[in-house]
């Protein structure tokens, strides 16, 4: 295991072979949940960041995006839109 870091920011940096990955998976898990970056390496050439994935965070296929996209270009041609008045923008997104 290899630990990076750097005196400039709080950057932490974990690499790890997938092997040692697999055998102390919970404890990487748990260094991601406290913000310290965990690069997995496989083979030579490949490597993996393991990222929380957070309520911001959509999980769609690109064909399910693409999909949507469609539908509300088409939806917007018929008129089916709604404006976005101050009011509305106050409504959802408060104080941004």
């Amino acid at each position: 295991m290899y630990h990076i870091g750097t005196r400039f920011n709080e950057l932490n940096m974990v690499i790890v072979s997938s092997r040692e990955f697999r055998s102390k998976q919970k404890s990487y898990l748990d260094k991601v949940d406290e913000g310290v970056e965990v690069l997995i390496t496989r083979g030579k050439n490949r490597s993996y960041r393991i990222v929380p994935v957070t309520e911001d965070d959509t999980l769609m296929s690109k064909a399910d995006f693409f999909a949507k996209i469609d539908k509300a270009l088409e939806e917007a041609e018929h008129g089916k839109v709604t404006k976005l008045t101050p009011e509305l923008r106050e409504e959802l997104f408060g104080d941004l």
